[in-house]
């Protein structure tokens, strides 16, 4: 049996131990200190977008190539985070992408040009992709140990965040100058960063209560996750998650398999001796990762038009003042954050891929509700509803390519997720100018259904092998 410190050097970096439970609360507690800090900074971000808008006099499709940038930088570092993650450990690197995010949000404001707020969001983007890989990493780690699909959640902290980041914009926004704002922003942030972040460089990677277990044995491209898991029909999918978890282990953490001499730590392959459907077929893995990342794409399609246009639509469209423009934002996040909180009881009640069609068409049919409504509080009520139905999506996504892969699904799913973020922007900026913004923003509610119909489309591909 390897030793424990030979294990450590499987990859550098990443220190395993079985936790104790108080360290893994404290684990548990810094993580979602980052992703709340994720939602904060970014929610204060978008607040300030009209404002920003008109002082570096932009037309809608100009903001919207400048918004893509920070969509550009996070998608263009979000596979290398995931080998950042392999080589350094999911620890530090959230700690440095949550400095980066923090830091950088002060910058948009100094800016007068459109190509010069293109380019700041740029480094903002890296930040904002690289934290959200690192984290969710993290996350996936952490959910083997517990053993409990708890990864929705996380995704609250970040709708929290979001809620309390609007809202403390639209209060503030008649106050303070963007700059203002958004440099109190940062040293928050930075403070924030650095309180979690000491706590979560000190402790190591937890591996799964109890030992690896027989669950933990296949390795990153033979974890199985969610095709393999013996269990009900794929309806109650759900049901099986922590011992899904122990799998995202083994999956995202190449040197605790290695501890049951079952595997050999690579890349991307690991040999086990008793292969699941998915071992045999490496490519279904890769499939499947790839599904999940279309569904994340529709939904951070969905979050990135709320964030940057749903603020814009209500003051520019409907005549709402700034303060209650910032609320459009701040409900849908308020009902995503509810969303959340309850996901975990959600998903065991209903199974994945119910919540996930569920979920699609509820925010399809709150979009349009939303985008098309002539009165204020009609729009809030379907940006409330369009919060709801998103709310898992994305987490579900993402901890489903993490279970299969490690780090590498989350990069790869993460990548898929945010190029909806890529595409918006500039997708809802030109056709605002051809048509208009409530037009545009119908798309959000097309993408939706899609993620729906996607999760019908291929429930059987998750049910466990012989059910």
């Amino acid at each position: 049996m390897p030793t424990p410190n030979k294990t450590r050097t499987a990859i550098p970096g990443a220190r395993r131990s079985v936790a104790t439970p108080r360290d893994l609360a404290r684990l548990r507690a810094a993580i979602t200190a980052f992703f709340f800090l994720d939602g904060f900074v970014f929610a204060g971000w978008v607040a300030r977008i009209p404002a920003i808008k008109d002082q570096t006099s932009a037309s809608a499709g100009a903001l919207g190539l400048a918004l893509l940038g920070v969509s550009a930088g996070g998608t263009a570092t979000m596979m290398a985070t995931g080998r950042l993650c392999r080589r350094f450990g999911s620890h530090p690197t959230t700690v440095a992408s949550g400095v980066l995010l923090a830091g950088s949000v002060a910058l948009p404001p100094l800016t007068h040009s459109a190509l010069a707020l293109g380019l700041v969001l740029l480094v903002f983007g890296t930040g904002f992709g690289a934290l959200n890989v690192a984290m969710n990493s993290a996350a996936v780690d952490l959910i083997a140990a517990l053993r409990r699909p708890v990864m929705p959640g996380f995704h609250a902290a970040f709708s929290l965040g979001g809620m309390a980041g609007a809202g403390l914009g639209g209060l503030i926004a008649d106050q303070l100058s963007p700059t203002r704002h958004l440099s109190l922003l940062a040293v928050f942030g930075l403070l924030l960063a650095a309180a979690a972040g000491r706590t979560l460089i000190s402790l190591p990677v937890p591996t799964p209560q109890g030992g690896p277990g027989p669950a933990a044995k296949p390795g990153p491209a033979t974890s199985s996750g969610p095709t393999t898991e013996p269990g009900p029909a794929a309806e109650t999918e759900s049901a099986t998650e922590p011992a899904l978890a122990t799998k995202a282990e083994s999956a995202a953490n190449p040197a605790s398999a290695a501890e049951t001499e079952h595997a050999t730590v690579g890349p991307e392959h690991t040999a086990a001796p008793e292969p699941s459907p998915v071992a045999e077929r490496p490519g279904r893995a890769r499939w499947l990762v790839a599904v999940f990342g279309l569904i994340a794409l529709c939904t951070a399609y969905g979050e990135g038009a709320m964030a940057d246009w749903a603020a814009l639509h209500l003051h520019q469209d409907l005549d709402a003042s700034a303060g209650l423009a910032a609320a459009g934002y701040s409900v849908f996040a308020l009902m995503m954050a509810v969303g959340r909180l309850s996901g975990t009881a959600l998903l065991e009640r209903l199974g994945q891929t119910r919540a996930l069609i569920a979920g699609g068409t509820t925010a399809a049919a709150g979009m349009l509700l939303g985008s098309l409504s002539p009165m204020i509080w009609l729009a809030l009520l379907g940006f409330a509803v369009t919060g709801l139905g998103l709310a898992n999506l994305f987490p579900v996504a993402i901890a489903r390519a993490g279970a299969l892969t490690g780090p590498g699904g989350v990069a790869a799913a993460s990548t898929l997720g945010y190029g909806g973020m890529l595409l918006g922007p500039p997708t809802i900026g030109f056709l605002a100018d051809w048509y208009s913004l409530p037009i545009a923003l119908t798309t959000v509610a097309a993408l939706a259904a899609v993620a729906a119909v996607v999760a019908y489309g291929t429930r059987n591909a998750v049910r466990p092998a012989g059910s």
